[in-house]
């Protein structure tokens, strides 16, 4: 038998690998991948929004109206009053052999309700479709938030819906004041991106005219994002939104003044080019979050697909913009319902109090596998410590965060290590009472025990699979070390420590004091 089997060797790549890779956790270097801390460990901010999903219902009637308007001016259908009203979207068709056409692009939407009433239409959401809208704006704002807070830079946000339409937000890391009112304004900013046509018959009466009034022709009245006295006159049915953003950068004009770029899909760009050409001569709004930025005259067609918005930002404004128009518009605007801030110093007390009960579990353990299994303790000692470095690295490598539970997960899987060990030895110590000797109840004892150890593995593995899916925040920190301290244990308690008896065996150790190796007599 030869000193350096098989798994002695996989054991000491995983040391190395623990080690070499666990050192930037520990340490907190400034280079190499680092395990993330959670809220409770290094504080921050925890948010609880509500999703006003009313909105939602209303943007998906709009966007009927907008394809309606589109269709009967591409197919130059003649359409008359289209309007948008509190559920529904109105017009009438001026041609009856024209019905034919409306009716077929109205079939390809899904989820309408719609009422004939000779040449007249009447356009609703069903009610299934509504509590879908409803639904999908929930999932569709998780998903936004998400990922401008990935885009903004913060470690390993948690966003979890909650109930019908409540969302959690973690923000680990968010010390200051400033910080929490960047986050807040980025989270919240519904960056509702359209350009609308200005009513230019009548925008010389917009400062006498009521918003009922404007609504009576199709309009509404919106006032300009720097002056809050000039107002437009813009067709209530935008021409295109932000659905059709691909792209949004920052830039700088001729006066140094920071602008946003940003670039339009296909189906975007065809639309502009086209409205644009048919068009020259008038204006156009640049409409973000119902505030004119600008409002240019078209004097070419613009094609190519982009556009920019210009507004007296700053440069972190700008910014904070463009993440948002290429995240995505929220489909309804939010409201913060509750509001805490988990301090740093709590967060430290938090993390020294857990690190003195890891220790203090990981010498208890520690000290009892020596007094009660002699030599045969300080192999799974070794094969403990090895675990520990292993999971701080696979963690790390991953971009795992750590929390309070998972700090717990990482102490039960010291525990549940050791005990894959004590079944090892206890079968080991059975096998020398029936007379056996060493080396051949080192290898009776591992194939005895193997398959009650890979079982209950293998169970625990399970259950903690199905808390990472379906558990949230804390109860996926703690599955997710349970999982990795389980897989661990398996290389390093089953395997590593087989792989030390076998070496020592091979080195020519004493095999006839039992009770030196193993505390059995």
């Amino acid at each position: 038998m030869k000193i350096f089997n098989y798994r002695l060797i996989i054991l000491l790549l995983c040391i190395i690998f623990g080690v070499v890779f666990s050192i930037p956790s520990l340490l907190q270097t400034n280079t190499g991948k680092k395990i993330a801390l959670g809220l409770d460990l290094q504080g921050g901010l925890h948010m609880l929004l509500g999703v006003n999903t009313h909105e939602a219902v209303g943007s998906k009637i709009k966007s009927i109206a907008t394809t309606v308007k589109y269709f009967s001016d591409d197919e130059e259908l003649l359409i008359d009053g289209l309007l948008i009203n509190e559920d529904n979207v109105s017009f009438s068709v001026l041609d009856a052999d024209e019905i034919v056409k409306i009716d077929t692009m109205l079939s390809g939407i899904k989820g309408l309700a719609i009422t004939k009433n000779g040449l007249e239409y009447t356009i609703k959401l069903t009610p299934e479709d509504i509590i879908k809208t409803k639904d999908l704006a929930v999932a569709q704002a998780v998903e936004t938030i998400r990922n401008r807070l990935d885009q903004f830079g913060l470690s390993e946000p948690n966003v979890v819906r909650q109930g019908e339409s409540d969302i959690v937000v973690e923000l680990p890391g968010i010390k200051t004041a400033e910080d929490e009112k960047a986050a807040r304004e980025l989270i919240s900013k519904p960056a509702n991106l359209e350009l609308m046509a200005i009513d230019e018959e009548k925008n010389d009466q917009v400062n006498n005219m009521t918003n009922s009034q404007a609504s009576s022709y199709g309009d509404v009245i919106l006032e300009d994002t720097k002056n809050p006295n000039l107002k437009y006159l813009v067709k209530e049915i935008p021409i295109l939104n932000g659905s059709q953003v691909i792209d949004a950068q920052v830039a700088f004009d001729q006066g140094n003044q920071a602008i946003i770029n940003f670039t339009l899909n296909s189906t975007g760009a065809r639309i502009f080019g086209e409205f644009t050409s048919k068009n020259i001569g008038k204006r156009l709004a640049v409409v973000l979050d119902g505030k004119v930025y600008s409002a240019p005259n078209i004097r070419e067609r613009i094609g190519g697909g982009s556009g920019q918005i210009s507004g007296g930002f700053t440069v972190a404004e700008a910014g904070n913009v463009a993440i948002a128009l290429r995240s995505g518009a929220l489909p309804a605007t939010v409201t913060l319902l509750e509001k805490r801030s988990v301090g740093p110093s709590l967060g430290a007390d938090s993390i020294r109090a857990s690190s003195i009960a890891l220790v203090s579990g990981f010498l208890l353990v520690f000290g009892f596998m020596i007094v009660y299994y002699k030599g045969a303790g300080i192999v799974a000692n070794v094969a403990l410590i090895a675990n520990v470095f292993l999971i701080i690295a696979i963690m790390a490598m991953f971009g795992a965060t750590l929390t309070l539970p998972g700090m717990a997960g990482i102490l039960l899987t010291i525990g549940m290590a050791v005990d894959a060990n004590i079944i090892i030895i206890e079968r080991i110590r059975e096998i020398l009472r029936e007379g056996a000797s060493i080396p051949k109840a080192i290898e009776d004892g591992y194939s005895n025990a193997i398959r009650a150890i890979v079982d209950s593995n293998v169970t625990t593995l399970l259950v903690a699979v199905v808390l990472y899916v379906y558990g949230t925040g804390p109860i996926k920190g703690f599955a997710v070390t349970i999982s990795i301290g389980i897989i661990t244990s398996m290389v390093t308690g089953i395997l590593g420590t087989h792989g030390i008896y076998q070496a020592l065996i091979a080195k020519g150790i004493n095999t006839k004091n039992t009770n030196k190796w193993f505390g059995a007599k």
